[in-house]
């Protein structure tokens, strides 16, 4: 497991257990955390599952592809360390990380 830091656009924290294997996403949504919809249902085809990556996480969680970053087009206020969060797996080297959801997700 790896505890992973959910933050609302409000500023609400959530810190879950999230086993190694799933992605960022999964986390999210099978403990119903507000914010990330996941339409697509983690296949890179849609981008309700935007997040920011913390920047003292954002080297550790893998490049982006090139389908993310044709993605993360269509994702309001994207910044550097945005990400879709189907496409970040969880493992052990994750244990901390914190992810925030953009306003444009509430």
């Amino acid at each position: 497991m790896a505890k992973v830091t959910y933050v609302e656009h409000n500023g609400a924290k959530h810190a879950i257990d999230v086993k190694v294997g799933l992605s960022v996403m999964e986390g999210a949504v099978k403990n119903n955390i507000p914010g990330i919809d996941a339409d697509c249902g983690g296949a890179c085809a849609c981008a309700t599952c935007h997040v920011y990556v913390d920047e003292a996480w954002a080297d550790k969680t893998g490049a982006k592809s090139a389908m993310e970053e044709s993605m993360l087009d269509f994702a309001e206020n994207v910044e550097p360390t945005s990400r879709l969060s189907c496409q970040i797996k969880v493992t052990e080297a994750l244990d901390g990380l914190i992810v925030r959801m953009p306003e444009s997700q509430h």
